[in-house]
């Protein structure tokens, strides 16, 4: 499985509340979501970003609270993977629980800039910035997780099952 796009980058601690801001989690619709999405933090983000796009930040994505709402509204959104040094770890269990294909880099996160075009294998961890022609090796996803991200999520992975 691989993903491609443009980057969107940010810093350290991206918290749920600027993923997905608070006054609108009267709304479970993943259409709605997305709508707003990264809006508190990137106010241009829904209107540039492009199915398939790419979110690459540093330390500590999706800290916070443990709102589902935050990685539904970045799958809803398009973007197709997330590059992080690291992840909080709610929010890491509920992208794959989504099937929000997400990713530990250290060396990507940091070397990875705004704008660049940047290809992911999760299959054997492989990022591949094509601007500036510079691989790195982030962790690739364990068979199971592999499963449920390609069945678009843990409940359609027990439906099918």
């Amino acid at each position: 499985m691989k993903a491609c796009g443009k980057v969107f980058k940010y810093g350290d601690n991206v918290d749920t509340d600027v993923i997905i801001p608070a006054r609108y989690l009267n709304s479970s619709d993943p259409a709605e979501l997305a709508t707003h999405c990264m809006e508190d933090i990137d106010k241009d983000f829904v209107k540039n970003v492009k199915k398939g796009d790419i979110i690459v930040a540093t330390k500590n994505f999706g800290c916070g609270s443990s709102r589902e709402h935050a990685p539904i509204s970045i799958k809803a959104s398009g973007v197709s993977c997330v590059i992080a040094e690291t992840f909080a770890r709610i929010f890491y269990r509920n992208s794959i629980n989504i099937g929000l294909p997400i990713m530990e880099c250290k060396e990507a996160s940091v070397a990875i800039n705004n704008g660049d075009e940047v290809e992911v294998d999760f299959d054997n961890g492989v990022i591949y910035d094509k601007t500036t022609g510079e691989s790195f090796k982030g962790q690739p996803f364990p068979e199971f997780m592999q499963k449920i991200i390609n069945a678009e999520g843990l409940l359609n992975k027990i439906k099918n099952s």
